[in-house]
């Protein structure tokens, strides 16, 4: 284990369980979540599982081999009609929910709270690795199934890449703001040098069911100590981690794109009183007013 106290939140690092076929990854959110969160209204049990697709994409996303990102979503028939999160591999998260508030209202008076399954209905969940626009985007499918897209994503590893792959993610909101966190562990299959690894691989899914979602969240238990409590029987060796933001790929360049591939006569409907066409980003919220002037090509 490191020699540091704690791995900061807003980080995604892996890890490397000693002695076993047996690789993780571990991811810690704070203020990074908690901006892109509050950005909507979003009600509670909506955040919580956009918190859990940013969580999301940050674990797999981490260890794409190149620049590029890739993106979780999950789209149904339900009160959520589509969630969204896009990891880039420089660091940046962002992600957005569209729901029906009614419908989330009417499925929210239970005493439990309603998961994946609940909100999202009967749909599919989706990974897309996007490595820039010269190269082909490669997309993976599977259907929704279990209240948590940590079911939904075991089950697309299980189908998409014959990966077994086991992950833990939790959202809550503290004094000081929403957290979110997640821990991803796959098996390493054996080979001629490790022979069966499937004791291992079994033994280390025990320990691995202990984790608690409060624990993922509890700002005073340090990552490293967590992941201690969890392996210390055979060592856990963490690397480096990587550091997360909120960001968002919108700008007035993009927007006026957007504009301009609709005729004059559409674009003229969209001007407000004021003379300018608004548009704001359903990512981050950011509303730009653009003059129908710079829209006109020579």
């Amino acid at each position: 284990m490191p020699d540091t106290d704690s791995i900061p939140d807003d980080v995604v690092g892996a890890f490397q369980i000693d002695g076993e076929p047996v690789r993780g990854r571990l991811v810690r959110l704070g203020p990074a979540v908690d901006e892109i969160l509050k950005r909507h209204n979003y009600p509670e049990c909506v955040a919580n599982l956009l918190g859990e697709a940013c969580a999301m994409a940050a674990l797999v996303g981490s260890n794409l081999k190149f620049d590029g990102r890739l993106v979780v979503e999950a789209r149904g028939t339900g009160p959520v009609r589509y969630v969204v999160a896009d990891y880039d591999t420089s660091g940046g998260l962002r992600g957005y929910c569209r729901f029906d508030a009614d419908e989330v209202a009417a499925i929210s008076g239970g005493f439990l709270q309603p998961g994946a399954k609940s909100l999202l209905g009967e749909g599919v969940f989706m990974m897309t690795v996007d490595q820039g626009s010269d190269m082909d985007r490669y997309q993976g499918v599977t259907d929704i199934q279990g209240e948590t897209l940590a079911l939904c994503a075991e089950q697309y590893f299980a189908q998409s890449e014959q990966t077994p792959t086991r992950i833990r993610l939790a959202v809550g909101r503290a004094p000081a703001g929403w957290r979110a966190g997640g821990v991803l562990i796959q098996y390493i299959a054996e080979d001629d040098a490790r022979g069966s690894t499937v004791e291992a691989w079994v033994r280390t899914q025990a320990l691995f069911e202990t984790l608690g979602e409060d624990e993922l969240v509890d700002s005073e238990l340090a990552a490293n100590h967590l992941l201690f409590r969890l392996f210390h029987e055979d060592g856990v060796r963490v690397f480096d981690p990587k550091p997360l933001r909120p960001f968002c790929r919108c700008n007035l360049e993009r927007i006026e794109t957007v504009l301009k591939s609709f005729d004059r006569a559409e674009r003229e409907d969209m001007v407000e009183p004021d003379g300018h066409i608004r548009v704001t980003c359903e990512y981050c919220s950011t509303v730009y007013a653009v003059e129908p002037g710079s829209l006109e090509t020579a």
